[in-house]
């Protein structure tokens, strides 16, 4: 059995709703373990995991709402037993030089940390013959002092922070295929959201080329939060009225309006609080604060751009780290590439979109068949790519896997 202590850091600032986020936690790890799972439990600022593999470190990695990760050994409550745990972690390890980092929850524990420390950093100066350095050792070995037992490890594995998925309602999300919106999506998960997923399907295209990306996509998000739900929504009628009936150049404008009724509709149907979408100010034409300000307005819910202000490198580089990035880069033209005109407006007003929406009829009805005529999925996490399997360990990670 290998035990796992999950560390949180955002859910520990939540005062007297400290147990309830607590408690989502637990719940989102037990479901996203399944069956590698014996034992899970919480304690005392953290949640204890007992384990079939030491591969869990590695799901638990993506989880929302944990800190940081570390595969420990148990120890009984007195300094004897400590020693000699600490003595079997630090076996593994070749080192010259140390130290021993404690800390206690459990304030009735007979020894301070810094007992603690001095105690097992000379038992285990004399076993190895190395000397104690606190800046920079070559071994740390931490002990946590908790209510019922100690946890003693040497490695921490950074998780992605943020709140447990559910702790803040339930958001649909945009899913263009592209690079933005997959990272605007686990944005969301990141901020405790249950985010649903929804593809407008350019039916001009091979459909099934699309759909297998689009899948591909939401499976690898689905790892994050276990599962999810994909809509695929058909949206050949709406673009034949766009085209016979919207100038050119205020086409993109008009799709995304509809994308954001349909949007509407199905977070209607779904109970969710808001809608979110991959925009970032000035990066495409529909993106100026202009066209943003009449492609919203569209919308009966909020409207979270969680990518807003973020410059494009900086969103492949997320991309990258959640294991989206190359599917994501995989050619499939969506409806908004398809609606592109060769000079798109980039400053619309109100008036004049709502114009020219007028030629369309019957609005209402078009978007109520597209809701209906789409197809709904249960999406269920599978194996990961590579880059989605460790997220944030280190910089020096990241630079060495780029």
């Amino acid at each position: 059995m290998v035990c796992i202590v999950v560390h949180y850091s955002e859910i520990g600032t939540k005062g007297k709703n400290r147990e309830q986020f607590e408690n989502l936690l637990v719940r989102n790890i037990r479901y996203i373990l399944r069956g590698d799972a014996k034992r899970i439990y919480k304690r005392y600022g953290k949640i204890v995991c007992e384990v079939t593999k030491e591969t869990c470190i590695k799901t638990l990695a993506r989880v929302p709402g944990i800190a940081n990760i570390a595969i420990a050994e148990k120890a009984k409550l007195n300094i004897e037993d400590i020693k000699k745990t600490a003595l079997s972690v630090a076996k593994r390890h070749k080192f010259k030089d140390f130290k021993v980092e404690a800390s206690r929850s459990n304030k009735g524990f007979e020894l301070d940390s810094m007992e603690i420390n001095r105690r097992v950093g000379s038992y285990i100066g004399e076993q190895f013959n190395a000397k104690v350095k606190l800046k920079q050792p070559e071994l740390t070995i931490y002990i946590e002092v908790g209510e019922r037992e100690a946890f003693v490890y040497t490695e921490k594995l950074k998780g992605i922070g943020g709140l447990p998925v559910g702790a803040s309602g339930r958001v649909v999300c945009s899913l263009s295929g592209g690079i933005d919106s997959p990272v605007a999506g686990f944005m969301m998960m990141k901020r405790g959201c249950e985010v649903i997923f929804v593809h407008m399907l350019n039916e001009t295209l091979s459909k099934s080329s699309v759909e297998q990306k689009i899948r591909q996509i939401v499976k690898q998000l689905a790892a994050f939060q276990g599962r999810t739900k994909l809509y695929l929504v058909p949206f050949g009628e709406i673009q034949k009225e766009i085209i016979m009936n919207v100038p050119s150049k205020l086409r993109m404008i008009a799709y995304r309006r509809f994308m954001m009724r349909i949007l509407s509709r199905i977070a209607e149907e779904e109970g969710a609080k808001a809608i979110v979408t991959g925009d970032s100010v000035g990066q495409v034409a529909s993106q100026t604060l202009e066209n943003l300000e009449v492609i919203f307005n569209a919308s009966t819910k909020l409207v979270l751009s969680p990518l807003i202000g973020l410059n494009k490198q900086e969103i492949i580089e997320i991309s990258k780290d959640i294991g989206t990035y190359e599917f994501s880069i995989q050619p499939s033209p969506d409806c908004c590439s398809y609606m592109i005109a060769q000079h798109p407006a980039t400053k619309s007003n109100m008036a004049l979109v709502e114009g020219v929406e007028r030629n369309i009829k019957a609005i209402k009805e078009l978007v109520e068949a597209a809701v209906k005529n789409s197809k709904r999925e249960l999406v269920e996490m599978g194996e990961v790519n590579n880059h989605g399997c460790l997220l944030y360990t280190s910089d020096a990670a990241r630079r060495r896997r780029r």
